[in-house]
């Protein structure tokens, strides 16, 4: 399943349609949505350099890492960090998010409050003013695409650290902005969905085509708190989790998949769910309060049921009678007729309907509607 959303986000954005984006959530049951981002972003970037995916590079947007966490990431990935220019741009929103530090190094106060790093990096001074993050995140990526043509992925680490400077409508705004840019190739994000009204994961969803949540392995209800003989379990939490991620299709259906989540030194690890686990995919037919499979003895009972057009017939050839006859037996008819007739006055008990056909251009009767053919 995570390979199909790597894959998705590489392949990118068909012609006239807007770019994918997926949105990771997690909550503080189970906090590792952040690996989840970093896998992907490693993914995305292997295929890049790779020359297999649409984008020719990522602008990676660090709100909740400073910009040397993903140098030391790509790093320890194997990827030559000192040639990202190539293919990175970072938007440090995370060193000075509000410009306080800035402000003190005009005033003398501090020399230089930014650490360096072997990223190319831009540095936000204000993230409040959404339109300005907007424009710098589309002027990194031209500096990608250099030629105008082709496409680049936009990564942002923390949705959540952006809504504690702006409302839901300003982020859904530049979010749809993005997707709807012609040189944006996709777009994914993480969100702390704990952290924020529902109201704030249902726009999200709504933008996104793909949704992935980190669940933990074992659900708790409303209120309960963890005690001592919870700490094993909630150790495992920031180990292991449910992978549950919803495809929105381009007909309008949903995929829903399920999968494991461990996290193994400073990756993680997704695999199927195991039956023993009592974890199945999720399907979207109904759940109905009756059995829909047959016995053996239903199925031997079915087996003899003779059908109406199985037993016509009866081993003799079949005669189809369209209600001509011949002259003959017109005649013969009327005579026999006449007889009946003499015979049925006789008896006052009996009556009977005799009906002669005028000629055998007449029409048979049929089966068929006469009044088929009138558009009522």
């Amino acid at each position: 399943m995570a390979e199909t959303i790597c894959r998705a986000l590489r392949d990118g954005a068909f012609e006239g349609e807007h770019a994918p984006a997926l949105t990771i959530k997690d909550t503080i049951d189970t906090p590792l949505g952040s690996f989840v981002f970093n896998h992907i972003l490693t993914q995305l970037t292997a295929n890049i350099l790779a020359g297999k995916s649409q984008a020719r590079g990522v602008v990676l947007v660090a709100l909740s890492r400073p910009p040397s966490f993903y140098a030391e990431l790509l790093k320890d990935k194997g990827f030559d960090v000192s040639s990202s220019s190539k293919w990175l741009r970072v938007l440090d929103c995370y060193s000075d998010p509000l410009g306080w530090k800035n402000k003190l190094m005009e005033r003398g106060t501090v020399r230089n409050p930014y650490e360096e790093t072997l990223l190319k990096t831009s540095l936000c001074k204000n993230l409040k003013e959404l339109d300005k993050v907007l424009s710098s995140i589309i002027e990194l990526g031209k500096e990608i695409v250099e030629e105008g043509k082709g496409r680049f992925a936009v990564a942002i680490d923390s949705v959540s650290e952006v809504l504690r400077h702006s409302s839901l409508p300003s982020v859904a705004r530049i979010l749809s902005h993005l997707r709807s840019h012609d040189q944006v190739s996709c777009i994914f994000c993480l969100l702390h969905v704990d952290l924020h009204e529902a109201k704030v994961a249902a726009t999200l969803e709504y933008l996104s085509t793909m949704h992935a949540d980190v669940e933990p392995i074992v659900q708790r209800t409303n209120g309960q708190r963890n005690t001592s003989e919870d700490l094993p379990m909630v150790e495992q939490s920031f180990k292991i989790g449910k992978f549950h991620v919803r495809f929105k299709r381009r007909n309008g259906r949903v995929r829903v998949m399920r999968e494991e989540l461990y996290v193994e030194g400073s990756g993680i690890k997704i695999t199927e769910v195991s039956s023993e686990d009592g974890f199945t995919a999720q399907s979207l037919v109904p759940k109905v309060q009756f059995n829909l499979d047959l016995s053996e003895k239903e199925r031997l009972d079915r087996a003899k049921v003779v059908l109406p057009f199985e037993h016509q017939g009866t081993g003799k050839p079949i005669q189809i009678y369209d209600g001509r006859k011949s002259l003959n037996e017109s005649e013969n008819e009327e005579k026999q007729a006449s007889v009946e007739k003499l015979q049925t006055t006789e008896d006052s008990g009996r009556g009977e309907i005799i009906y002669f056909r005028d000629s055998d251009d007449e029409m048979p009767d049929s089966d068929e509607d006469p009044d088929d053919d009138l558009d009522i």
